[in-house]
């Protein structure tokens, strides 16, 4: 059996359904949901996520949840990134998800030549997430 490392990612405000359908709509995949209310939970709580599970074409895994308050403190910040990398042949893909996944949030690098040779662009997105694109340069 081999390891695998996903990210999973927390949502306040019950905003993991909308975050991961957007993710869905841009990387592509299936999207599996589980609800508060899937496994017994009544009230408020029971329509928000409790997991949710994006598997990509590309060879991705994206989960993530709600965090209500009273189970999760979340704290937004530049701790973590998701980072998505590439080979030159993919570079119009790796473009398009860099302008989907960042409109509506705060480009803080714009996906440009770095020192490295590479393209390289950074952008905090909607929801909140910080996200990372590498694109290799080409090969001479």
């Amino acid at each position: 059996m081999m390891a695998t490392l996903n990210p999973y990612l927390n949502f306040a405000d019950a905003r993991a359904r909308e975050a991961m359908e957007f993710y869905a709509s841009v990387l592509g995949g299936d999207l599996n949901v589980m609800t508060f209310g899937d496994m017994g939970t009544e009230g408020p709580m029971a329509t928000q996520v409790m997991h949710g599970q994006l598997e990509t074409p590309s060879g991705f895994t994206l989960m993530g949840a709600d965090a209500p308050p009273e189970m999760v403190q979340v704290t937004f910040g530049d701790n973590v990134s998701i980072s998505i990398s590439g080979s030159n042949e993919e570079a119009e893909q790796l473009r398009g998800w860099f302008s989907a996944l960042s409109e509506g949030g705060e480009v803080r690098q714009p996906l440009e030549a770095a020192p490295w040779g590479d393209e390289f662009g950074m952008f905090v997105d909607r929801f909140g997430i910080s996200w990372m694109f590498n694109i290799a340069g080409a090969v001479s």
